[in-house]
């Protein structure tokens, strides 16, 4: 197991240096900051002046290492509008973009799965077909349509929800659950078909196994037979689409927040790519990629629990 660990966190360090590498670089090529700062009514010597401030002046590789270092020393440098640190504000922002993915995981695992064991049991019957049409309707809508679609039915027709705004669950947790219901219903959408259609895939193969015909025989209840044994040994593909989905996720979180008016990342990704402040995009993106590598490691270890195999 530490060896499995230590492998996947040294694997990540040159996926990490990729990442850095290409949107340093990108970024850097898509346009002038210091045009962009200093606005179109600015002459040519106020533009030079705040490329010399900003350091943009040298060679591009000088320019490079040195954000290197700064990221060694876990600075991911300054906004160039706000002044403040980027650090501080992934910190302020990160709450609201953590609460609404937590909860959109839970509920579409919660709910995902059993969808799709479900319909592995009734397979080619009225449920499998409603389960697949769920699944099918899921992947087409786009998620900003099923976000406006939830607003105007539930907190503009019918008034159950709020339309927009965040309160912290450490501050009032009702106001929270209202506030989370909606945007994790439209986040949840897609992230339901996917979980949905490959546990039905990966439980209707491990049914014809020898195994749960013998479970059957010993007359076991047919509720454990499907989650106890059939739920269990299709769990490897299932825990992958979760952690693939991770990447979904990520994406739908920057429409649901500008949809909700959630203060959280996606947000904040929104406004920087707006003013093109390049420091923030960096850091979001770098950040971003290594949550992705962490949930990634994360289900590298579920896999040994789920199978012991994969140990050795």
């Amino acid at each position: 197991m530490i060896r499995l660990v230590l492998t996947r966190v040294l694997s990540a360090i040159p996926v990490m240096g990729v990442v850095a590498l290409i949107v340093f670089f990108m970024l850097r090529l898509s346009g002038d900051p210091a045009a962009i700062l200093a606005g179109d009514t600015a002459s040519s010597e106020q533009v030079e002046r705040i490329r010399v401030s900003l350091g943009l002046t040298k060679p591009l590789y000088e320019q490079f290492f040195g954000w290197i270092m700064q990221l060694l020393r876990f600075d991911l440098g300054t906004s160039l509008f706000t002044g403040l640190p980027v650090t501080s504000l992934i910190a302020q922002r990160i709450e609201p973009t953590a609460m609404l993915a937590l909860s959109t995981i839970v509920f579409s695992v919660l709910v995902a799965v059993p969808m799709g064991v479900l319909a592995a049991w009734k397979a080619n019957s009225w449920i499998d077909r409603l389960v697949m049409v769920i699944c099918v309707l899921g992947f087409s809508v786009p998620v900003f349509v099923m976000g406006y679609f939830l607003i105007f039915n539930f907190a503009i027709t019918l008034r159950w929800f709020p339309v927009q705004g965040y309160t912290s669950p450490f501050v009032d947790f009702g106001r929270f659950v209202s506030q989370i219901t909606l945007p994790t219903l439209t986040l949840s959408f897609i992230y339901v078909a996917l979980i949905a259609r490959i546990t039905r895939a990966s439980v209707i193969e491990v049914l014809g196994e020898d195994y749960i015909r013998t479970a059957r025989a010993k007359g076991q209840v047919e509720i454990k037979v499907l989650f106890r044994h059939a739920l269990k040994n299709a769990a490897v593909p299932i825990v992958t689409v979760i952690g693939l989905g991770v990447a979904l996720l990520i994406g739908g979180v920057v429409v649901t927040e500008s949809v909700y008016n959630i203060p959280g990342l996606g947000r904040l990704v929104v406004d920087a790519i707006t003013r093109r402040d390049y420091p923030i995009i960096q850091g979001l993106i770098l950040f971003f990629a290594l949550i992705y590598i962490v949930l990634n490691l994360i289900i590298d270890i579920i896999y040994t629990i789920v199978d012991p195999r994969i140990r050795y």
